[in-house]
């Protein structure tokens, strides 16, 4: 049974039971944003998108990062040096790997896994937030 909660905007979001998120997920957006997995490199439809918009969570629909913070970082994924807004995104270290410790990011909103955080980005803030294709959708500025 699905159950409503409330994210850092007020919006209410939904969290859903694994069979739920199968039936509204690709098997691939299930296994990347609820099973933490990651897409080949540079297979993502939206890595070598240049349109203008914003990129919302597959999962819920929540704004996550804005055509005008990306760039192309050569890392086979989409990269962003900062999300739309504060507090759309949360942070928390990753050791799945066992011998390094790497920084996921996750959607506030529902808490999907998007991707990762390295600090190897462009200014003004450094930062590049490493995301899955999968985990996102393109929503062109109307124009």
């Amino acid at each position: 049974m699905a159950t409503t909660e409330s994210n850092e905007n007020g919006d209410n979001v939904s969290n859903h039971s694994d069979d739920e998120w199968r039936e509204v997920l690709t098997p691939e957006q299930f296994h990347v944003c609820r099973q933490q997995g990651t897409e080949p490199p540079f297979t993502g439809l939206l890595y070598e998108c240049q349109d203008k918009g914003e990129y919302h969570c597959v999962c819920c629909g929540q704004p996550l990062f804005s055509s005008e913070a990306k760039y192309d970082s050569g890392s086979g994924w989409p990269s962003y040096w900062q999300p739309i807004s504060d507090g759309v995104v949360q942070t928390n270290y990753d050791m799945t790997h066992g011998i390094r410790v790497r920084i996921e990011v996750k959607c506030a909103g529902c808490q999907a896994h998007l991707g990762h955080l390295f600090s190897d980005g462009p200014e003004p803030t450094g930062m590049r937030y490493c995301i899955n294709s999968v985990a996102l959708a393109f929503v062109p500025t109307d124009q």
